[in-house]
């Protein structure tokens, strides 16, 4: 059981070391808010995630990640698992799946019940089919189970079920906004982790920046930033699907999916859009880096990646405690559309264009989300948090709405695209229009896009950026010429 060892979760020498007491932290923070709301002896259950077949064969999709409301409780990295809490006392018990003796053969030694104990440093340890004995022993009042919809997949989080549930009485209403909420605020050892998977990821970003050459395809691209992830940083997984666009693949928000796979080779000259995160015991890193393979920009790359990287700095700037986010959209669209007009893209008043909602033709994505756990991290939109707001246009894609508080990690990442199918529409709309330059936009078709996405910590003070990549355009030209190589250790 080589990734815990003396109270620890890690992948190895040079990887960092995860106390087993950020998870226990979290059951005691957790029961501590449950326990005003629970009826008598309640217990809470959460259930890991299952290996997922791979259609009708016997192999899974990829290496298997726990789900993560159960990974923040329980730090078990294994499926097939469920966990539960007694919320009056908060003592923890862990249930593991009881494998046949054939198992050894194919996936390796058994381990003994005192095995995970030690591994994840929770005394009460069962097999997995022995829940509900163990949990009639309990005599429970209630069982807190966990559902409720996440509000950016819109699919519903998985409620324990297991054979003689029905024999228990289950609420499944408290424990979702209760947990997702918790899940927002980041204790210090969590922000310890997040630092590490985002400087992993910055430094993968940074060797790509180097390699990244004409005539190198997309996936080399990628193969790059995964090797560094993994191989130096110990990160089997990655957040999301890495998104390595050139060009005009670069106006594709979420390109390198299965039907556009990172399959491209890159030409001289152009732009390259690379958004990518590790991910390190499922907490998330995800970094947007724009840069000239060339290295160097043509005027016209400048004067839309300064336009971005503007709109990126005065949110960074704005953003502490107290400010709602949807503000800070705003902010980075009228920034951004200021920029455009300076630049001779666009004419008139400003305020006039961010009530029109121009600013999401050329920013059709909300300006970030929540960072934790998940890469677009849970607790958005809950129960008891403003609802999401529909004006100005745009705003509405927004992953949270909720005003900024300490502990909170976000994602700022303001862009500015141009998108054919957008930019024909704002042209055929009286109200735009009025406001495009036509042949200066006819100039910027098959541009692609820019992106400049940071991983920031909200404190008292205001904002930390985790995220050590070049930003500014020379920043970027003097990274990828060979100098400054120590300026980001």
């Amino acid at each position: 059981m080589t990734t815990a060892q003396s109270g620890k979760l890690w992948m190895g020498p040079g990887t960092l070391e995860i106390p087993l007491e950020l998870f226990a932290l979290n059951r005691r923070r957790l029961v501590e808010r449950v326990l005003p709301k629970s009826p008598g002896n309640a217990v809470i259950v959460l259930q890991g995630g299952n290996e997922v077949p791979f259609y009708d064969t016997d192999t899974t999709y990829n290496v298997f990640r726990q789900e993560s409301y159960f990974m923040w409780a329980f730090g078990a990295i294994e499926p097939g698992c469920f966990g539960a809490i007694e919320v009056a006392t908060g003592r923890t018990h862990l249930f593991v799946p009881h494998f046949p003796k054939s198992y050894a053969i194919w996936m390796g030694p058994l381990h003994s019940l005192q095995d995970f104990s030690n591994k994840y440093g929770i005394p009460e340890v069962h097999y997995a089919d022995e829940i509900a004995a163990v949990l009639k022993k309990l005599d429970p009042t209630v069982l807190l189970t966990l559902k409720g919809t996440n509000s950016d997949s819109g699919l519903t989080a998985q409620e324990a079920v297991f054979d003689g549930i029905d024999k228990f009485k289950v609420n499944n209403t408290i424990l979702f906004d209760e947990i997702a909420d918790l899940r927002v605020f980041k204790t210090d050892l969590e922000i310890a982790v997040m630092k590490y998977v985002v400087e992993t990821s910055s430094t993968a970003h940074r060797k790509v920046m180097r390699m990244a050459k004409a005539g190198k395809s997309e996936y080399q691209c990628e193969s790059e930033f995964l090797h560094h992830c993994y191989g130096v940083g110990g990160c089997r997984h990655v957040s999301y699907t890495c998104i390595c666009a050139s060009h005009t693949n670069a106006a594709i928000l979420h390109y390198g999916h299965a039907a556009a796979p990172n399959d491209r080779f890159i030409k001289d000259g152009e732009l390259c859009l690379f958004d990518m995160g590790a991910n390190y015991f499922g907490y998330a890193a995800d970094i947007t880096c724009t840069f000239p393979v060339s290295g160097k920009f043509t005027s016209d790359q400048k004067l839309i990646y300064e336009a971005v990287l503007t709109a990126n700095l005065a949110v960074f700037e704005a953003a502490k405690p107290g400010v709602g986010w949807p503000d800070m959209h705003v902010l980075a669209n009228r920034t951004l559309l200021e920029e455009l007009k300076k630049g001779g893209l666009l004419k008139g008043d400003v305020d006039a264009m961010v009530t029109a909602g121009l600013g999401a033709i050329f920013q059709p994505h909300g300006l970030g989300h929540l960072l934790g756990l998940d890469v677009h991290d849970v607790g958005g939109y809950i129960t008891g948090q403003p609802p999401r707001r529909q004006e100005p246009r745009g705003i509405e894609k927004l992953r949270t709405n909720r005003i900024l508080q300490d502990r909170m990690g976000l994602t700022i990442e303001p862009g500015c695209y141009f998108v054919d199918i957008l930019l024909d529409e704002a042209l055929a709309d009286p109200v735009q229009s009025q406001f495009l330059v036509p042949d200066v936009i006819k100039r910027f078709r098959n541009f692609g896009g820019v992106r400049i996405e940071d991983d920031v910590l909200i404190t008292k003070n205001g904002a930390v950026n985790l995220t050590k990549v070049p930003r500014t355009v020379q920043e970027i030209e003097d990274w990828i010429a060979g100098k400054d190589n120590d300026k980001y250790n």
